[in-house]
């Protein structure tokens, strides 16, 4: 798969330090999960049928970040009390490439690893850092896993664009509704003190 180049994009980016978290520790989050094979499979079908998507599906999203004040203060240059149009498309770049991945659904060392870096984009360690932006230093993890749910239930029309049956619709957003939160979980671990993850 040939990624575009967007900054801050760092999928397979060897410099990336290693997640503290084995493929052991992975596959026992996904059957915590209930994500298996099935899972991974709807998931790649599901990736034909966004493709062509990603802007509507993104305009959707940010229509809702948006229109939600407490979401959208975490893009808010505090200088100019505005936001930072640059950054949010900065990061909608990025945002619409990680739509594709997760439908990719490899789930393999550099994509773990991958998942750090995003936990520590939303958290104090790293916020503004990819960016080189002022805005809020920091996103409460209460609004990062409350985001599953936005993310979950809007893309379920999308899915429904295809011609497939309900139950393959279903299928699909089962699926990508537990990446989702399999990332977001994953985000989190900048979170937490050491051993609590």
């Amino acid at each position: 798969m040939t990624v575009p180049a967007i900054p801050g994009y760092r999928l397979n980016d060897p410099s990336l330090p290693r997640s503290p978290l084995s493929q052991r520790d992975l596959d026992e989050l996904k059957a915590s999960l209930l994500f298996g094979a099935d899972d991974i499979a709807a998931l790649r079908k599901a990736r034909d049928v966004v493709a062509g998507q990603i802007e509507a599906i993104l305009d959707v999203w940010y229509g809702f970040v948006g229109g939600t004040p407490h979401l959208l203060a975490y893009f808010v240059d505090p200088k100019t009390a505005q936001p930072n149009g640059a950054y949010l498309a900065a990061v909608r770049k990025r945002f619409g490439q990680w739509i594709l991945d997760t439908c990719a659904a490899n789930y393999d060392d550099a994509w773990l690893a991958y998942q750090d870096e995003i936990g520590r984009r939303h958290h104090r360690v790293g916020k503004n850092k990819t960016d080189g932006v002022s805005a809020a230093p920091h996103i409460a993890l209460r609004h990062v896993l409350a985001l599953v749910m936005p993310i979950s239930v809007t893309m379920k029309p999308f899915l429904g664009k295809t011609g497939l049956g309900p139950a393959e619709v279903d299928a699909m957003h089962a699926a990508w509704t537990k990446s989702v939160l399999l990332q977001a979980i994953l985000w989190s671990r900048p979170y937490t003190k050491d051993g609590d993850f």
